[in-house]
Protein backbone atom coordinates (compact mmCIF):
# COMPACT_ATOMS: atom_id res chain seq x y z
CA UNK A 1 0.00 0.00 0.00
CA UNK A 2 1.16 3.29 -1.07
CA UNK A 3 1.18 5.51 2.45
CA UNK A 4 1.18 8.93 0.82
CA UNK A 5 -1.47 7.86 -1.58
CA UNK A 6 -3.57 6.74 1.55
CA UNK A 7 -2.81 9.55 3.47
CA UNK A 8 -4.10 12.31 0.67
CA UNK A 9 -7.07 10.51 0.24
CA UNK A 10 -7.59 10.40 3.84
CA UNK A 11 -7.06 14.61 3.31
CA UNK A 12 -9.43 14.77 0.80
CA UNK A 13 -11.99 12.34 2.46
CA UNK A 14 -11.88 14.05 5.82
CA UNK A 15 -11.42 10.93 8.00
CA UNK A 16 -10.27 7.60 7.95
CA UNK A 17 -12.41 4.55 7.63
CA UNK A 18 -13.21 1.46 6.12
CA UNK A 19 -15.70 2.84 3.08
CA UNK A 20 -12.53 5.05 1.78
CA UNK A 21 -10.46 1.40 2.19
CA UNK A 22 -12.63 0.09 -0.22
CA UNK A 23 -12.45 2.75 -2.83
CA UNK A 24 -8.72 3.14 -2.42
CA UNK A 25 -7.92 -0.59 -3.14
CA UNK A 26 -10.63 -0.64 -5.61
CA UNK A 27 -8.45 2.22 -7.80
CA UNK A 28 -5.35 0.50 -6.98
CA UNK A 29 -6.74 -2.96 -8.11
CA UNK A 30 -8.29 -1.30 -11.30
CA UNK A 31 -5.40 0.73 -12.13
CA UNK A 32 -2.99 -2.87 -11.77
CA UNK A 33 -5.72 -5.35 -13.42
CA UNK A 34 -6.58 -2.86 -16.60
CA UNK A 35 -2.96 -0.60 -16.71
CA UNK A 36 -4.68 2.77 -15.65
CA UNK A 37 -3.23 5.46 -14.79
CA UNK A 38 -4.53 8.94 -13.85
CA UNK A 39 -7.29 10.10 -15.85
CA UNK A 40 -6.37 13.30 -17.67
CA UNK A 41 -9.65 13.52 -19.57
CA UNK A 42 -12.14 11.00 -20.39
CA UNK A 43 -9.74 7.49 -21.08
CA UNK A 44 -11.01 5.83 -18.43
CA UNK A 45 -14.34 6.16 -16.73
CA UNK A 46 -15.65 4.38 -13.63
CA UNK A 47 -19.26 3.12 -12.40
CA UNK A 48 -20.12 3.59 -9.28
CA UNK A 49 -23.09 1.62 -7.84
CA UNK A 50 -22.93 3.37 -4.46
CA UNK A 51 -22.47 7.28 -3.14
CA UNK A 52 -20.59 5.94 0.12
CA UNK A 53 -16.94 6.97 0.93
CA UNK A 54 -14.83 5.20 -1.51
CA UNK A 55 -16.02 7.01 -4.37
CA UNK A 56 -13.76 9.73 -2.68
CA UNK A 57 -10.81 7.80 -3.31
CA UNK A 58 -11.72 6.61 -6.41
CA UNK A 59 -11.95 10.27 -7.89
CA UNK A 60 -8.96 11.53 -6.24
CA UNK A 61 -6.75 8.35 -7.42
CA UNK A 62 -8.46 7.48 -10.69
CA UNK A 63 -9.05 10.92 -11.75
CA UNK A 64 -12.16 9.89 -12.47
CA UNK A 65 -14.51 12.64 -11.70
CA UNK A 66 -18.49 13.63 -12.09
CA UNK A 67 -17.19 16.80 -13.73
CA UNK A 68 -15.11 15.61 -16.22
CA UNK A 69 -18.00 13.12 -17.03
CA UNK A 70 -16.06 10.28 -16.78
CA UNK A 71 -17.14 8.89 -12.76
CA UNK A 72 -20.87 7.93 -13.51
CA UNK A 73 -23.32 7.51 -10.65
CA UNK A 74 -25.76 4.35 -11.25
CA UNK A 75 -27.84 3.57 -7.78
CA UNK A 76 -27.67 0.19 -7.62
CA UNK A 77 -26.98 0.97 -3.52
CA UNK A 78 -24.02 -2.21 -3.87
CA UNK A 79 -20.45 -1.69 -2.79
CA UNK A 80 -19.64 -2.23 -6.97
CA UNK A 81 -17.16 -0.56 -9.05
CA UNK A 82 -16.72 -0.79 -12.88
CA UNK A 83 -13.89 0.79 -14.53
CA UNK A 84 -13.59 1.08 -18.40
CA UNK A 85 -10.58 1.37 -20.75
CA UNK A 86 -11.51 3.91 -23.56
CA UNK A 87 -8.17 3.05 -25.34
CA UNK A 88 -8.12 -0.43 -25.64
CA UNK A 89 -11.73 -1.45 -24.53
CA UNK A 90 -11.16 -3.22 -21.25
CA UNK A 91 -13.40 -3.85 -18.82
CA UNK A 92 -13.85 -4.94 -14.99
CA UNK A 93 -16.33 -4.96 -12.70
CA UNK A 94 -15.48 -5.36 -8.82
CA UNK A 95 -17.61 -6.11 -6.13
CA UNK A 96 -16.96 -5.96 -2.36
CA UNK A 97 -17.28 -10.01 -0.75
CA UNK A 98 -18.64 -10.52 2.73
CA UNK A 99 -16.19 -9.47 5.34
CA UNK A 100 -14.70 -13.16 6.73
CA UNK A 101 -14.98 -12.25 9.95
CA UNK A 102 -16.55 -9.37 12.59
CA UNK A 103 -14.04 -6.82 12.92
CA UNK A 104 -13.72 -3.03 14.90
CA UNK A 105 -14.12 -0.52 12.29
CA UNK A 106 -10.05 0.11 12.68
CA UNK A 107 -9.39 -3.49 12.12
CA UNK A 108 -11.64 -3.82 9.26
CA UNK A 109 -9.81 -0.67 7.62
CA UNK A 110 -6.18 -2.11 7.91
CA UNK A 111 -7.85 -5.75 6.54
CA UNK A 112 -9.20 -3.67 3.50
CA UNK A 113 -5.85 -1.56 2.69
CA UNK A 114 -3.44 -4.97 3.22
CA UNK A 115 -5.64 -7.96 2.31
CA UNK A 116 -5.11 -9.06 -1.59
CA UNK A 117 -7.47 -7.49 -4.02
CA UNK A 118 -8.99 -10.94 -4.48
CA UNK A 119 -10.03 -11.32 -1.21
CA UNK A 120 -11.96 -7.90 -1.11
CA UNK A 121 -13.63 -8.08 -4.27
CA UNK A 122 -15.15 -10.43 -6.27
CA UNK A 123 -13.86 -9.64 -10.36
CA UNK A 124 -16.27 -9.89 -13.46
CA UNK A 125 -16.65 -8.23 -16.91
CA UNK A 126 -19.56 -5.73 -16.40
CA UNK A 127 -22.63 -6.58 -17.25
CA UNK A 128 -23.20 -2.92 -19.19
CA UNK A 129 -21.83 -1.47 -22.06
CA UNK A 130 -19.15 1.18 -21.84
CA UNK A 131 -20.93 4.27 -21.38
CA UNK A 132 -20.37 6.81 -24.49
CA UNK A 133 -18.38 10.35 -24.13
CA UNK A 134 -19.57 13.38 -21.94
CA UNK A 135 -21.37 15.66 -24.77
CA UNK A 136 -22.69 19.18 -24.37
CA UNK A 137 -26.06 20.28 -24.29
CA UNK A 138 -27.90 23.37 -25.63
CA UNK A 139 -29.69 25.02 -22.77
CA UNK A 140 -33.00 26.01 -22.41
CA UNK A 141 -34.92 28.04 -20.38
CA UNK A 142 -37.72 27.22 -18.28
CA UNK A 143 -40.54 28.97 -18.97
CA UNK A 144 -42.05 27.84 -15.34
CA UNK A 145 -39.40 29.22 -13.42
CA UNK A 146 -36.92 30.78 -15.84
CA UNK A 147 -34.44 28.58 -14.90
CA UNK A 148 -31.67 26.69 -17.64
CA UNK A 149 -31.44 23.49 -18.13
CA UNK A 150 -29.72 21.39 -20.82
CA UNK A 151 -32.30 20.44 -23.18
CA UNK A 152 -31.86 16.65 -22.64
CA UNK A 153 -33.77 17.68 -18.96
CA UNK A 154 -36.39 19.80 -20.05
CA UNK A 155 -39.95 18.54 -20.86
CA UNK A 156 -43.06 19.60 -23.22
CA UNK A 157 -46.21 20.24 -20.79
CA UNK A 158 -49.32 22.04 -22.37
CA UNK A 159 -47.06 23.79 -24.98
CA UNK A 160 -44.30 24.71 -23.00
CA UNK A 161 -40.57 24.05 -22.01
CA UNK A 162 -40.03 23.08 -18.42
CA UNK A 163 -37.39 21.89 -16.56
CA UNK A 164 -37.58 18.81 -14.54
CA UNK A 165 -37.84 20.53 -11.34
CA UNK A 166 -41.16 22.15 -12.71
CA UNK A 167 -42.63 19.26 -14.75
CA UNK A 168 -45.46 17.15 -13.07
CA UNK A 169 -45.85 13.75 -13.82
CA UNK A 170 -48.73 12.33 -15.38
CA UNK A 171 -49.51 8.84 -13.72
CA UNK A 172 -53.34 6.89 -13.11
CA UNK A 173 -52.11 4.98 -10.05
CA UNK A 174 -49.62 2.27 -11.48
Amino acid sequence: MNKTDWEKAVDFHGHACPGLAIGFKASQAAQEKLGLTFSADEEFVCVTENDACGVDAIQLLTGCSFGKGNLLYRDTGKMAFSFFNRKNGESLRMIVKPSPKEMEREEHQEYILNAPAEEIFDFMKPAFSLPEAARIFSSIVCESCGESAPEHKMRLQEGQKVCLDCFKAYGRGW
